[in-house]
């Protein structure tokens, strides 16, 4: 199976989602630049560097609304192996990808979609954690 590992919402004002996430579930977020289109990371729950602590648990973010782009609602990221493979699978189920995969750097290869209700979701081939870390031998 392939596991969701994120989540992802969008914002008009990312200062007054931050404050409201901040202080009514007291999440803590990372506002990223515009080299990373100023997504927001959310961590909502102890993390470590081989991810969230807590069996079962996600972190996730917040990207701009921008008024061109197709299907800015909450959504759901489903880690998986291989990104044209799943592509194919989405597609070969009933969905719709939206657009290319992309490379986001340090994290992985990400593409959206739509199922066959409408709803969007994203996947990502993760960049293993810890890939920069000398080999242990």
């Amino acid at each position: 199976m392939n596991p969701v590992v994120h989540f992802e919402m969008p914002f008009d004002n990312r200062e007054r989602m931050a404050k409201f996430y901040e202080s009514a579930f007291g999440w803590q977020t990372q506002m990223l630049g515009e080299d990373m289109g100023n997504y927001v990371l959310a961590t909502t729950t102890e993390t470590d560097e081989n991810g969230p602590k807590k069996p079962g648990a996600i972190n996730g973010g917040f990207f701009p609304k921008k008024p061109d782009w197709p299907a800015q609602y909450p959504s759901l990221v489903i880690a998986v192996d291989d990104i044209k493979e799943s592509v194919k699978k989405v597609t070969d189920a009933g969905g719709k990808v939206l657009g290319e995969s992309m490379e986001i750097p340090g994290v992985g290869q990400y593409v959206s979609f739509t199922d066959t209700e409408g709803n969007r979701g994203s996947m990502l081939r993760p960049i293993p954690r810890n890939w920069h870390a000398p080999k242990s031998e």
